[in-house]
Protein backbone atom coordinates (compact mmCIF):
# COMPACT_ATOMS: atom_id res chain seq x y z
CA UNK A 1 0.00 0.00 0.00
CA UNK A 2 0.90 3.48 -0.64
CA UNK A 3 -0.93 5.64 1.78
CA UNK A 4 -1.37 3.75 4.55
CA UNK A 5 -4.42 5.31 7.10
CA UNK A 6 -4.33 4.93 10.37
CA UNK A 7 -7.02 6.07 12.75
CA UNK A 8 -5.63 7.17 16.59
CA UNK A 9 -8.32 8.25 18.97
CA UNK A 10 -10.13 11.02 17.24
CA UNK A 11 -7.19 11.69 14.91
CA UNK A 12 -6.56 10.23 11.36
CA UNK A 13 -3.47 9.47 10.13
CA UNK A 14 -2.63 9.67 6.89
CA UNK A 15 0.80 7.69 6.23
CA UNK A 16 2.20 8.72 2.50
CA UNK A 17 4.87 5.23 2.20
CA UNK A 18 6.25 6.23 -1.24
CA UNK A 19 9.28 7.62 -2.70
CA UNK A 20 7.47 10.15 -5.06
CA UNK A 21 4.12 11.31 -3.95
CA UNK A 22 2.30 12.30 -7.21
CA UNK A 23 -0.90 13.18 -9.33
CA UNK A 24 -2.22 8.88 -9.14
CA UNK A 25 -1.32 9.17 -5.04
CA UNK A 26 -2.70 13.01 -5.06
CA UNK A 27 -6.23 11.49 -5.91
CA UNK A 28 -6.15 8.52 -3.17
CA UNK A 29 -5.22 10.76 -0.91
CA UNK A 30 -8.02 13.11 -1.44
CA UNK A 31 -10.43 10.33 -1.64
CA UNK A 32 -9.50 8.35 1.46
CA UNK A 33 -8.86 11.88 3.39
CA UNK A 34 -12.72 13.18 2.70
CA UNK A 35 -14.27 10.79 3.06
CA UNK A 36 -12.80 10.57 6.75
CA UNK A 37 -13.85 14.10 7.28
CA UNK A 38 -17.21 13.64 5.70
CA UNK A 39 -17.61 11.01 8.83
CA UNK A 40 -16.96 13.13 11.48
CA UNK A 41 -13.19 13.74 11.60
CA UNK A 42 -11.31 16.96 12.27
CA UNK A 43 -7.80 16.17 13.46
CA UNK A 44 -5.99 14.93 10.12
CA UNK A 45 -1.73 14.28 10.21
CA UNK A 46 -0.40 13.65 7.28
CA UNK A 47 3.00 11.52 7.92
CA UNK A 48 5.51 12.46 4.89
CA UNK A 49 8.71 10.81 6.38
CA UNK A 50 9.60 8.44 3.56
CA UNK A 51 8.70 10.96 0.70
CA UNK A 52 11.44 11.96 -1.30
CA UNK A 53 10.21 13.89 -3.92
CA UNK A 54 6.06 15.56 -4.01
CA UNK A 55 4.57 17.17 -7.01
CA UNK A 56 2.44 20.52 -7.29
CA UNK A 57 -0.75 18.30 -7.58
CA UNK A 58 -0.08 16.68 -4.29
CA UNK A 59 0.75 19.88 -2.28
CA UNK A 60 -2.13 20.81 -3.73
CA UNK A 61 -4.13 18.40 -2.49
CA UNK A 62 -2.49 18.97 1.31
CA UNK A 63 -3.35 22.53 1.13
CA UNK A 64 -7.12 21.78 0.36
CA UNK A 65 -7.04 19.22 3.04
CA UNK A 66 -6.31 21.77 5.40
CA UNK A 67 -8.90 24.42 4.50
CA UNK A 68 -11.39 21.55 4.27
CA UNK A 69 -11.23 20.76 7.77
CA UNK A 70 -10.35 24.27 9.13
CA UNK A 71 -13.85 25.23 8.05
CA UNK A 72 -15.06 22.65 9.76
CA UNK A 73 -12.88 23.65 13.03
CA UNK A 74 -10.54 20.91 13.15
CA UNK A 75 -6.75 21.04 12.13
CA UNK A 76 -3.81 19.35 9.87
CA UNK A 77 -0.68 18.67 10.91
CA UNK A 78 2.59 17.39 9.22
CA UNK A 79 5.18 14.91 9.95
CA UNK A 80 8.77 14.64 8.64
CA UNK A 81 10.57 16.45 5.57
CA UNK A 82 13.53 14.77 3.54
CA UNK A 83 15.39 18.14 2.46
CA UNK A 84 13.66 17.91 -0.99
CA UNK A 85 10.58 18.45 0.69
CA UNK A 86 11.46 20.97 2.64
CA UNK A 87 12.60 22.66 0.11
CA UNK A 88 9.57 22.85 -1.54
CA UNK A 89 7.53 24.13 1.45
CA UNK A 90 10.00 26.76 2.20
CA UNK A 91 10.26 27.51 -1.51
CA UNK A 92 6.51 28.28 -1.54
CA UNK A 93 6.21 29.64 1.93
CA UNK A 94 3.95 26.70 2.94
CA UNK A 95 6.13 26.31 5.73
CA UNK A 96 4.31 29.30 7.46
CA UNK A 97 0.93 27.86 6.84
CA UNK A 98 1.64 24.18 8.99
CA UNK A 99 2.35 23.04 11.97
CA UNK A 100 5.17 20.03 11.42
CA UNK A 101 6.91 17.79 13.51
CA UNK A 102 9.94 15.78 13.28
CA UNK A 103 8.00 12.73 15.28
CA UNK A 104 4.33 11.33 15.07
CA UNK A 105 3.86 11.08 17.74
CA UNK A 106 4.52 14.90 18.77
CA UNK A 107 1.93 15.98 15.97
CA UNK A 108 -0.69 13.45 17.98
CA UNK A 109 -0.21 15.45 21.35
CA UNK A 110 -0.40 18.57 20.12
CA UNK A 111 -3.92 18.14 19.05
CA UNK A 112 -4.15 17.34 23.19
CA UNK A 113 -3.04 20.91 23.81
Amino acid sequence: MSIIEETIDDIIVEIVNLDRATLLEAERLKRQVNDKIDSGYRKVIIDLTAVEFLDSTFLGIIVNTLKKVAKLGGDLKLVGFKPNVRSMFELTRLFRVFESYSELQDAIKSFNK
